[in-house]
């Protein structure tokens, strides 16, 4: 993306003249889990008690998912959220899917996918299951929407939370990184898995080199 204008305070831009449109825009981090959990229940509901699956290859296909989440949270970072487009209408467009983001990183109304968005895409990911999984879409749909919350929900935390050590402070600086050094490498949030595949892994950076300035940007977090 360049070099632009970042505020690292916990502010919001408004990003659409409609009221309810922005209204649609500003979303609680509670609110996919509110959405996604009871469909998640009633997915491996589906798949152990109308499908008759067993346990061994319900936890089978709920990894499945999971691990085809970490390939779309990729795909889509990488290829959908950081095209850079030419034409005007393009470049605005991609303001509201991500600059935004970008532009005001802290911003905590604007963290997790929309429902407006994510419900839409789930139901082309069901679809997309039936048709390639069949009787076992369920199961490894569950696993998909299990992998989303997680990616919600480390995202949210890295921008607003803490993290005191280990994987959790590692996954943090390594998102950091993509925000504060780089946004051409570290696409992965939820796991750096696939930027390892494809060599778009976010190297050490200057924090830790000892700069003081950038690892205030990758360790620190806003009080809200």
């Amino acid at each position: 993306m360049g070099q632009r204008y970042v505020s690292n305070k916990n502010e919001s831009v408004r990003m659409f003249e409609s009221r309810f449109m922005e209204f649609l825009s500003h979303v609680h981090p509670v609110t996919p889990l509110v959405i996604y959990l009871p469909v998640i229940g009633f997915m491996v509901d589906l798949a152990l008690r109308q499908r008759g699956q067993m346990i061994g290859a319900v936890v089978g296909w709920l990894a499945l998912g999971v691990l085809i989440w970490t390939f779309v949270e990729y795909t889509m970072h990488r290829w959908v959220f950081h095209y850079q487009p030419t034409s005007r209408w393009g470049q605005q467009l991609h303001f509201l899917l991500h600059g935004v983001h970008h532009d005001y990183p802290k911003d905590a109304s604007r963290l997790v996918m929309p429902p407006v968005v994510s419900i839409p895409l789930a139901l082309f990911f069901y679809g997309l299951f039936l048709a390639g999984f069949g009787r076992f879409a369920p199961a490894a749909f569950a696993g998909l929407l299990l992998g989303y919350l997680f990616y919600d929900m480390l995202h949210y935390a890295t921008h607003h939370f803490s993290m005191k050590g280990g994987v959790w402070l590692w996954l943090k600086k390594y998102h950091m990184r993509h925000h504060y050094e780089d946004d051409h490498v570290g696409y992965g949030v939820s796991s750096p898995l696939w930027d390892y595949v494809f060599g778009t892994r976010a190297p050490r950076g200057q924090a830790e080199a000892g700069s003081l300035e950038t690892d205030r940007q990758l360790v620190g977090t806003s009080n809200h």
